[in-house]
């Protein structure tokens, strides 16, 4: 746990010092690049964007049955769907501050993103740096009960919650992204997941990368694709499966919607990074989307 406390912070610390030393030299004026992103969200991570100050974004997020499920309708009518649905604000223009809650779980969050760099037209900066985190508090009803005064042994899945703290889980990422041309951005984004609880034997902390992209078709649609990948190996290896997307993005001036299909139930970056058992690969795939409306005060 200790050697990725550490690298979070290194890779935090260094893009706050070059952020510094960049406003220090207000004699230099910059244009900024345009945004690498249409959407605050790619696919299931966060992307670099961060809207204009006293902006409210609403987000709804939908995640289907597998799609190889029986009489499912391709997941449509699956019983394991999950919904997530969420505000931000920006109550700067480089930090956004949100809440959402999600079905699975009965989840939770507080995140927060804040801007650390900037891409600029010139190319004096080439890429544009942004952190992302979260709180989430599992909201379930489990409490310690001995039914017959048998012991039931604390199950990080299905309860119950032994302490309060127990139900909280932590998300860190620093996003990497570039604007390449009017047609192709990409971003990397190295993250920190944490669980409180989790099962005896099993880790607390997972950290992973993610590389996702964007590549334009015409001025309102573009297709999309996310990649996440586990470094830390947990010790149970039905965890150790890398999370794939594809689709499609559809964009308005305040509207923007993304299907995909993907093999991420979660919707929560660190449920996603942690417990997700679906592999793509092996029929662990299900169709998914996202729609966020962007409002201006």
């Amino acid at each position: 746990m200790k050697k990725y406390k550490i690298l979070l912070f290194v890779l935090l610390i260094i893009p706050v010092m070059c952020f510094s030393q960049k406003k220090a030299k207000d004699s230099i004026v910059e244009k900024p690049a345009r945004p690498a992103f249409e959407s605050a969200t790619l696919i299931d991570n966060a992307s670099n964007v961060l809207f204009n100050k006293n902006t409210l974004e609403v987000i709804m997020q939908h995640r289907f049955g597998l799609i190889e499920e029986e009489n499912s309708l391709a997941g449509i009518y699956g019983a394991n769907s999950n919904i997530r649905i969420a505000l931000s604000y920006a109550i700067l223009d480089w930090v956004t501050v949100g809440y959402g809650i999600t079905k699975k779980n009965r989840m939770s969050d507080f995140n927060l993103k804040v801007g650390l760099l900037n891409q600029t037209r010139s190319g004096s900066m080439p890429v544009s740096m942004s952190y992302y985190g979260n709180i989430a508090i599992d909201g379930r009803s489990f409490d310690v009960k001995y039914p017959n005064g048998d012991y039931i042994p604390p199950d990080a899945d299905n309860g119950p919650f032994l302490k309060k703290q127990d139900r909280y889980s932590y998300f860190h990422q620093l996003i990497i992204a570039k604007r390449f041309n009017s047609k192709l951005s990409l971003q990397i984004a190295p993250s920190l997941s944490h669980f409180n609880a989790v099962n005896t034997g099993d880790e607390n902390d997972r950290f992973s990368v993610a590389c996702g992209g964007r590549y334009k078709v015409s001025s309102q649609t573009a297709l999309i694709c996310d990649v996440s990948m586990p470094i830390t190996q947990l010790n149970d290896n039905k965890y150790n499966i890398t999370g794939f997307s594809f689709g499609a993005e559809f964009s308005t001036s305040a509207h923007t919607f993304q299907i995909f299909i993907t093999n991420f139930n979660g919707i929560l970056p660190q449920q996603n990074y942690m417990k997700n058992t679906n592999d793509f690969l092996n029929g662990g795939t299900l169709i998914g989307f996202n729609i966020t409306r962007n409002y201006n005060f």
